[in-house]
């Protein structure tokens, strides 16, 4: 095994670690704030063409392409350059650590997996100990839906839809993409995902401009959301407590049950596991919209199956980081 192969490994097990260790404290400056500030600014793209159907379009074509590839520039600067300095400076060994290093908390920023599971917590706590605005308020942190009118239920039911559609958003997905591409992909990954929470809303304001940004989340998230979804089957049969055959049969039933090709197929997953009914209708800006369930109601979502469900996607995201980190080590080795 090469020292690259070695290193990179190192990397992603001290990545995990960090991401398992710390989590996303909001003290700390963060990539994704960083890239959202981008597309805020490149939103001025739509003064530059025609305030068209087509010139809209237009213009969110652009967006992508400029902050994918100031993205994936600026996050290759941050672990090249360092390194390459390093060495010249103190020899070859400093380079290698630096490198190690900036790798290492590339991955802890990409990673979601801890910030996922407190942030759903505070939902959780919030209903355990009674206080419906307390979880409400914690709950619109994490989900685009007007969270008002949720009963308890409600609450409960979309955070474990949150915690399920981000197995992929927040994990599988930018390990994907970490696997194939290094983290450079991953990064590319993590602007075309911000993009789309941004801007890739079908409302009067974006339905045009965001049009690209969300078709591309789409198409980054077909695989990985995929993956992600057979992933909780797996935990799902081998965790206690768990319906693995139910997990299996509701996904391939109803893993297509949303406008986006992706999200179904990691809350049909959870569901089936938990026995619960996910989705159905939701507010959004004050519009009721409607949407097809998710899932059979074996019984009514609860505060505990927030965080049932996020042992559940814990478990599959470390099934996720072993499958990263066997591709990633197998095409280094490829390229030694």
């Amino acid at each position: 095994m090469s020292d690259r192969v070695i290193a990179a490994m190192a990397a992603l097990l001290t990545g995990a670690m960090l991401d398992a260790m710390i989590g996303d404290p909001h003290s700390l400056p963060h990539p994704v704030r960083a890239i959202g500030n981008l597309i805020r600014k490149l939103e001025g793209l739509r003064g530059i063409f025609p305030h068209t159907p087509a010139g809209e379009r237009t213009a969110g074509v652009f967006l992508v392409l400029l902050t994918v590839c100031i993205t994936a520039v600026s996050a290759a600067g941050v672990l090249i350059l360092p390194s390459i300095l390093a060495a010249r400076l103190f020899g070859p060994a400093a380079g290698r650590f630096i490198r190690y290093a900036a790798e290492s908390i590339s991955i802890f920023y990409f990673l979601a997996i801890r910030s996922l599971r407190e942030e759903s917590g505070l939902v959780e706590q919030a209903l355990r100990e009674g206080s419906l605005s307390d979880a409400r308020r914690a709950v619109s942190m994490i989900v685009g839906r007007d969270t008002d009118r949720l009963s308890e239920e409600g609450v409960a039911k979309a955070a474990v839809e949150t915690v399920a559609e981000g197995c992929c958003d927040g994990i599988a997905a930018p390990l994907f993409w970490y696997m194939l591409l290094g983290p450079v992909g991953a990064w590319a990954y993590k602007a075309v995902n911000t993009m789309d929470s941004m801007v890739g809303y079908r409302n009067d304001r974006y339905l045009h401009f965001g049009f690209a940004a969300a078709k591309t989340d789409d198409l980054a998230n077909y695989l990985p959301s995929r993956l992600a979804a057979l992933l909780l089957i797996l935990s799902a049969a081998i965790l206690p407590g768990y319906d693995g055959r139910g997990a299996y049969r509701i996904w391939k039933r109803d893993r297509r049950n949303h406008k986006s090709p992706n999200s179904a197929q990691t809350e049909a997953a959870c569901a089936g596991a938990l026995g619960l009914r996910l989705a159905g209708d939701a507010w959004y800006f004050g519009k009721l919209v409607k949407k097809p369930f998710i899932g059979d109601e074996t019984r009514h979502c609860e505060a505990a199956d927030i965080g049932r469900a996020g042992r559940l996607v814990t478990a599959a995201s470390i099934l996720m980081l072993v499958i990263a980190g066997v591709v990633r080590s197998a095409i280094l080795a490829g390229f030694s």
